[in-house]
This record gives C-alpha cells, structure tokens and sequence, in this order.
C-alpha cells in the first residue's frame, strides 16, 4: 500500500470522524446534520485550517460522483404510480409554478448582475437551475419532530418531492446553455433544447432500464443483505454509464430509483438497510463538499450570494402562492407553503458539484460552490425554524415535542 493510499485512508477517517463529532455539538442548538457535516468541512478545508490538502480534496471527488448517484435513486422513490394518482391536480400546479418562477427570477437578478460585471455570463443560468432544489430532509426532519399534520403539511412533502425531479430536469437544461457560453459556440434551438432534451431522454431510459433490471433481480433474492447489493451493483453501473456517455448521472439513477419502486411491492424491506449503508457515505459526501468552500473568494462573491439568497426566497414563496392559489388550495397553503420550501442542502451541493467537474465550466467553479455551499449554511440554519414557525402560524403545530435522537436521519437532498 502506498503512502498516498495510507493518506487517503487517514483523510477519510478524519471527515467521517469531525463529521460526527460537530454532529454532537450542533445538536446543542437544534441544527440539521447537514449543517454540522459543513462545517466539518469548513474546518478540514485546504481554504481555512488546511488539515486536507488540495490535491487530496480533488482525488476524493470519486466519492462525491458516486454518493449523487445514491442521492438520486432515493429521490426517484417520489415517482411511485400509486402515491401520484394521489396527489390531485393542484401538487403538481403548485410545483411548477414555485420551480419556473424561481428559475426565472434568479436568472434575471443573475442577468442584471452580469450587466453591472458582478458575474460572468455563463453563471447566469447556472445559479436559476441550482435555485430550484430543496431539501426534502430537512423539511421531514420539522415535520416529525413536531408531529405537523393538516393541509399545508400534506402539501408540503410531495411538493418537495417532485420539486427535486423538476429542478434536475431544468438543471440539465441550463448546464447545456452555460457551457455553450463558456465555449463561445453558437447558441441555436438545436444547441439548447433538442440535444439536452436527447442526452434527458437517454438518460431516463437507460436508468429505466436499468431499475427494470434492479426489480427483477430482487425477486431472485430474498434476503435485503443480497437485494442491497443489487441496487448497490446498478446504480455503480449507472453512475459509470452516464461517465462514459456524458450524460445525467443524477436524472439517470433518479430513473432507476423510480422504476424499481413501482415494480417491486416490497421496496420498504429493503430501503430502511439502504439508508443505513448509504449513511456514511452521504455524510463524506457533505463533509467533502464543505471542504470544497473557498473561503478565500467568499467576499468577491458576497453580493451574488446575497441576490441568489433574497430572490430564490422570494421566487419559492411567490410561486407557491400563485400555484396554490390557481390550484384553489386552502387560504392557509397559499399563505404559508412558500415559507416552509426555503431549506436547501443535497440536490443543491450535488448541482454544484456537477459544474465544478464540467471542464468547460472550470473557471468558474469556485464561485458556484462558494455561492451555493455559503447559501445552502444559511438556508439550513434558518430554514427549518422559518418551517415551523409557518406550521405553527399555520395551526398544524399544537405542541412541542421534545427533540427526538436522529441518529438514523439520512442528510440526503
């Protein structure tokens, strides 16, 4: 074993272990873990205290690609056939109208930044994508802690769900017009609708094809141990696929998480050992991406982050607003579901994450993850107390309830 792999090992070691050990210490203060798994990485970052060098950050970016796969698949679940049908008209109305709006707003605020020479252009539709996401964890972590429950509540987790897919969608969409800036190439219908839409479409149904093959081969195990390794064996084929192809990863193994869920019935047997292997992983996964927060450049980008924060707030509670309102959703969804869609955390970083290994969009990858890791800090600090307290305004929280150990709680999205 060489020097560098014994490194290796030692750097893993420390992030999952101050992973855990900020995880103690922020609980002090009611914070998500999400939030405690960022400052790990804060701390450990070549940029601040410098206990990770650069060179061994970059080489654990393989984690990262393949912990976005696992994020995915788990956001795929959201698709289950019968659980939609459920849903009715106005979810998926509220949806989309928070998800453009939002995308809209910031790609005009970003727009009129680039014009007073804040940004440079390819950022622009870069930061209205990523502007989409939520975090469904965060949300279902306030949720249950105060046992919320009415019409804004039963609003609010399929809409966060579906959001995420949306966002993925008009991420992949926006990531093709950015990069033909960034090239300088010729903007065209072609250049950017039909070959994103192409490279969409491929992606889907090579995951789809793939989650066929996950829900048939669980039928040829019966232990979860074996089920597990299934899953675990086809989303490494997806991720690497859509490496190989330049496609989606992230709409790729979403696919696959959505069609497996709707041909196999026993998927719960199986997901709660999924969450607890992935778990680790996941929390490398922030802690890496935490270390990725350039300290050094956070000032130069201060106003931009500022703009990104103030308008995807105002796009998210608007859109809701508008959405509910045409979907004719109670008085008290159209008043309060916009203020609980404000969390942001693991769809978001994984966004960024993509544009920091794009080679076309290098130069500015820095300021994407600077901007989004310092507003994804924000969001998850007061994000869920704005989400309870437009449940508690809301009459869906009657009483506190002590915070319970979530030791288990997946960070993921």
């Amino acid at each position: 074993m060489t020097n560098e792999t014994v490194l290796m090992l030692l750097y893993l070691a420390l992030a999952l272990a101050l992973g855990l050990i900020i995880t103690r210490v922020l609980k002090l203060i009611h914070l998500p873990n999400v939030t405690a798994y960022l400052v790990a990485g804060l701390i450990i970052s070549p940029y601040s205290f410098g206990l990770m060098p650069e060179t061994a950050l970059k080489s654990l970016n393989l984690f990262s690609t393949i912990a976005l796969g696992f994020i995915a698949f788990s956001i795929g679940f959201s698709f289950r056939f019968d659980n939609l049908k459920e849903l009715g008209g106005k979810i998926y109305t509220i949806t989309l109208f928070q998800a453009i709006l939002t995308t809209v707003l910031v790609d005009a605020a970003m727009f009129i930044a680039y014009l007073c020479g804040a940004i440079d252009l390819p950022l622009v539709f870069v930061f209205g994508a990523i502007a989409t996401a939520t975090a469904p964890a965060a949300t279902l972590l306030v949720v249950k802690q105060y046992k919320a429950d009415g019409p804004v509540t039963k609003t609010l987790l399929p809409v966060v769900a579906i959001d995420d897919a949306i966002g993925l969608i008009v991420f992949e969409l926006s990531l093709s017009v950015s990069k033909l800036l960034a090239v300088g190439e010729a903007i065209s219908f072609v250049n950017i609708v039909l070959i994103p839409l192409k490279d969409i479409a491929l992606s889907l149904a090579i995951g789809a094809a793939l989650g066929f093959i996950v829900a048939m081969a669980e039928k040829l195990f019966l232990s979860r141990a074996n089920r597990l390794t299934v899953i675990i064996i086809c989303v490494f084929t997806g991720v690497a696929l859509a490496e190989l192809l330049h496609l989606s990863s992230l709409l790729l193994c979403m696919a696959i998480g959505g069609v497996f869920c709707n041909f196999d019935k026993h998927t719960e047997r199986v997901m709660d050992v999924y969450d607890r292997w992935t778990h680790p992983l996941y929390v490398l996964f922030f802690v890496i991406s935490g270390a990725g927060l350039d300290v050094r450049i956070l000032l130069s980008v201060g106003v931009v982050g500022i703009i990104y924060i103030l308008v995807r707030s105002f796009g998210k509670y608007t859109g809701a607003y508008l959405g509910a309102s045409i979907g004719k959703a109670q008085p008290t969804v159209k008043k309060y579901l916009g203020l609980t869609l404000l969390p942001q955390a693991g769809v978001a970083i994984g966004m960024a994450q993509v544009v920091a290994n794009e080679p076309d969009l290098a130069p500015w990858a820095p300021a994407v993850t600077t901007v989004v890791l310092s507003a994804t800090l924000i969001y998850e600090l007061v994000g869920p107390l704005i989400t309870k307290l437009a449940l508690k305004k809301a009459g869906e929280i009657h009483e506190e309830q002590p915070v319970a150990e979530k030791n288990e709680q997946t960070p993921a999205a």
